[in-house]
């Protein structure tokens, strides 16, 4: 991704999922990181018993425009 703040992800991070967040076919209210690794990430969504593969750089941008939040130890959920 060129320019700007690039977000460290790391496995057990979650975060919040906005409107506007495509993907978010199951209606999912966030999700988690399961694995990074250097080009991708694989995460689950809280409403979904899938997982999700996306390029690092889709998850930055979407980090970037708001669309995921990422969530405090106060506000995660747990399951």
């Amino acid at each position: 991704m060129k320019g700007g703040f690039l977000m460290e992800l790391g496995k057990n991070m979650q975060f919040e999922i906005k409107s506007g967040f495509m993907p978010n076919l199951s209606m999912s209210d966030s999700l988690t990181i399961l694995e990074v690794t250097q080009n991708s990430v694989v995460i689950q969504m809280n409403k979904s018993n899938g997982r999700g593969v996306f390029p690092s750089e889709n998850l930055q941008y979407w980090i970037k425009k708001g669309l995921l939040v990422k969530m405090d130890d106060q506000h995660k959920k747990t399951s």
